[in-house]
């Protein structure tokens, strides 16, 4: 299953343009008005890989298969949106589907493109969308801790468990922080990934900019303008730079960035930041049949790596042959890895690595 990236923000900070330009699509509409997109936009977008391209130059596989990502535009939160403002909770909803949260604030100064607040401020813009993701979320904890309460009363050592660590959330969302900054253990961390608070997903802050300082921004500046910690992943993207790319070609692409002092496009930093945010990596799988990009957890073993392909392979797990891509580029591809003793055959615990091209042995 793809990942998926919900944009937020405020209205007309480039929400919809970033998304029109990152799935190579004109489905949202881009307008100078708020409220502009009403029902949330959905793209699926192939993550740019260099590693699976050169994997399939050197396997001539009959098919290529990608990672994916999938992005969704929602609408422009605004201040009160939790008390029914703006477009409401209509749209919170919507952000509980997600796995990340990408924060598109506006940080370029444009006369013809309306600012809902009448003036720019980064720190302020943050805020309002943060503070509404936090009523929201202390508003959803009252009410499921009011139905936990009568069940933890009975003994219920699970039902327990879950209104404590409720608990816990609700007092760091009380001081006006979010969720993920509480300080939980592993098992409430296994819990709270699964409850669907809006103020739990990893968040990714894509700080829009204009074109002609898109090389000279920096990322430590902004942060520090916009309150953020040095451990929050931030990218600057311009969304106007990103709707020109899109319509170009690979090479094309790499020239005009190349003529503005940049190494890669908005959507690869964008995939990369997921990526670090959510703790993913990748690795492969490549026969004649099939070359294909598989996203795991770090830490996976290659049984749990296995049942990313389909739940068999982690039931029956044998073994799986192994082999780093620079072992399988360098010595041309797994038979010249093999003689060359680059092929391993991993166990249980192994732990996958990002790069590694694997396949299975198992029992049906």
């Amino acid at each position: 299953m793809a990942l998926k990236i919900g944009i937020v923000g405020l209205p007309n900070v480039g929400k919809s343009t970033l998304f029109n330009a990152l799935t190579r699509s004109k489905g949202a509409e881009a307008q100078n008005y708020p409220f502009c997109t009403i029902e949330p936009n959905v793209g699926i977008v192939e993550v740019p890989d260099k590693r699976l391209s050169k994997l399939a130059d050197m396997v001539s596989p009959q098919k290529v298969i990608p990672t994916a990502i999938e992005f969704v535009d929602i609408a422009g939160l605004v201040k009160g949106a939790s008390k029914g403002e703006g477009l409401g909770n209509k749209f919170l909803g919507a952000i509980r589907e997600v796995d990340a949260i990408c924060h598109v604030v506006r940080h370029f100064e444009d006369d013809d493109i309306t600012h809902v607040e009448g003036s720019l401020d980064t720190a302020r813009d943050r805020g309002i969308i943060e503070t509404e993701l936090i009523i929201a979320d202390i508003e959803s904890l009252d009410s499921r801790m009011d139905k936990l309460q009568s069940l933890a009363r009975g003994g219920d050592k699970e039902k327990i468990f879950e209104l404590s660590t409720f608990e816990k959330i609700k007092l760091v969302l009380d001081e006006g922080k979010m969720a993920i900054e509480a300080d939980v253990t592993e098992e409430e961390h296994v819990f709270l990934k699964t409850a669907q608070l809006l103020t739990y997903k990893p968040l990714i802050y894509a700080c829009n900019v204009a074109e002609n300082e898109l090389h000279t921004v920096s990322v430590h500046e902004v942060k520090s303008e916009m309150g953020l910690r040095d451990t929050d992943q931030l990218i600057t993207i311009s969304a106007k730079i990103e709707e020109d790319l899109q319509d170009l070609s690979a090479e094309d692409t790499k020239e005009f960035l190349d003529e503005l002092g940049v190494t890669d496009s908005g959507l690869d930093r964008l995939i990369q930041a997921a990526y670090a945010a959510l703790g993913y990596e990748t690795y492969f799988t490549a026969g004649v049949q099939e070359v294909r990009a598989w996203n795991i957890l770090k830490g996976s073993t290659a049984p749990q790596a296995a049942g990313v392909i389909h739940t068999d392979f982690e039931k029956g797990f044998i073994k799986a042959d192994t082999i780093a891509y620079d072992d399988f580029v360098e010595f041309g591809g797994e038979l010249g890895a093999k003689e060359a003793g680059k092929l391993r055959q991993e166990g249980k615990d192994y732990i996958v690595k990002d790069g590694d091209v694997m396949h299975f042995k198992f029992n049906v």
